[in-house]
């Protein structure tokens, strides 16, 4: 489970970057919010329950 762990953690490193964030900013609204933003919530909420489901299976 650990490596699992790593392996989110490196992928919110990676998502949260400079030159991915740069494709996502945009003058455009999704629900409102703009591009960029709307790419944030999105990653969190998907490391958030990658975590969740990794911390509960307890492989």
């Amino acid at each position: 489970m650990r490596a699992k762990l790593i392996a989110v953690t490196a992928l919110a490193a990676a998502c949260f970057t400079y030159p991915l964030l740069s494709l996502f900013d945009r003058p455009t609204l999704v629900l409102g919010l703009p591009l960029v933003w709307a790419y944030l919530f999105a990653v969190w909420a998907v490391l958030v329950v990658a975590v969740a489901v990794l911390s509960r299976r307890g492989d």
